[in-house]
């Protein structure tokens, strides 16, 4: 399906869904919800961030063709020993998710905040023309991971 969530750049990470809460109820077609999916950060081992994000229902969305709106939140943490398989660089794309057809896409990158010992996750929306200023953002200081 067109609409199915399509992870397509190299280094990206491929979200779970966690679950779903409908906001608006739609007769003969699906509705309107909030969904929560999961993924891990391909670079660094040890974290594993969650997005929550709108996800537009009717007959639109049933086939795939609706444009979900720019709402989207994250939330990143820690979960094991902090592990980065290779030198990190400042914007780097760890997740992206389609919000619709062709144009628009939900993004997450990573900074390294180095004097902080912290990662910082940026999640945003964008479209080709006009990408929208509605952002969130998560930080994952690195701590040693004890038993």
């Amino acid at each position: 399906m067109l609409g199915a969530a399509v992870v397509v750049m190299s280094g990206s990470s491929r979200a779970d869904d966690v679950g779903c809460v409908s906001t608006v109820f739609r007769m003969l077609s699906p509705n309107d919800k909030i969904c929560v999916e999961s993924f891990k950060d391909p670079e660094v081992d040890g974290v594993v961030c969650h997005v929550s994000r709108a996800k537009t229902g009717g007959f639109k969305g049933a086939v795939g063709v609706a444009e979900d709106t720019s709402d989207a939140a994250i939330a990143c943490r820690q979960v094991g020993p902090i592990v980065m398989k290779n030198e990190l660089k400042d914007g780097d794309q760890v997740f992206r998710e389609r919000t619709s057809l062709l144009f628009k896409k939900l993004q997450v990158v990573r900074f390294y905040d180095k004097p902080n010992n912290t990662l910082v996750y940026l999640s945003y929306s964008d479209r080709i023309i006009e990408g929208s200023p509605k952002n969130s953002i998560s930080t994952v200081p690195i701590m040693p991971w004890g038993k």
